[in-house]
């Protein structure tokens, strides 16, 4: 590639430390690191211009009772209210409810399309998921088909790490208002 850039990138850099190697599969700024300066590798954060960037699902996700049962059962509720459609009907509901984070199924497939993105410059071995928040504005029942749409609300960068906030908004598939989910995650620098 003449004129390009030289990156350092982990998969090609072989095992020899301040090794000079021309990498084609990893584009300028991608994957958190600045060109090679005398033999190294140095940190560049996510960059803040990714703010407002979205991600959105592109099919609805369908809930079911088994999903719901399912989630229930991994996250250790034993609640009859997500088993039992009469404890859910004693309780108003018309069939059995999600519990409140179950949004988390929804929201997570779009954080891995943010890590998957090589042109954020996230690595994913390099993030911790770091708080996590919904404000439910109803429950979720099955058979609601469930769309939603990832935001990158802010970017900042604090003693070589990155603090990326993300806000994903979901919705029925025909437009109804059913949950924001806010996440934190931390990129911290590739270790030296």
């Amino acid at each position: 590639m003449v004129g390009a850039a030289l990156f350092a990138c982990p998969e090609c850099a072989g095992s020899a430390p301040g090794v000079r190697r021309e990498c084609a599969r990893t584009p300028d700024r991608a994957r958190g690191l600045r060109p090679v300066r005398s033999g190294t590798v140095a940190y560049m954060p996510v960059d803040s211009t990714l703010v407002g960037r979205t991600y959105a699902t592109k099919t609805p996700y369908e809930v079911g009772r088994e999903k719901i049962r399912e989630f229930a059962d991994a996250v250790g509720d034993p609640s009859p209210v997500y088993r039992d459609p009469d404890a859910a009907r004693a309780l108003g509901h018309p069939d059995v409810v999600a519990p409140p984070t179950f949004p988390i199924v929804v929201a997570f497939q779009l954080l891995n399309e943010l890590f998957a993105d090589p042109t954020t410059g996230l690595a994913l071995h390099r993030v911790v998921h770091a708080d996590q928040k919904f404000a439910a504005d109803r429950p979720i029942h099955p058979g609601d088909e469930l769309v939603a749409t990832l935001t990158i609300e802010s970017v900042r960068q604090v003693a070589g790490t990155d603090l990326i906030l993300t806000r994903t908004d979901i919705r029925t598939a025909d437009g109804a208002p059913v949950c924001t989910a806010r996440a934190s995650v931390v990129h911290r620098e590739e270790a030296a």
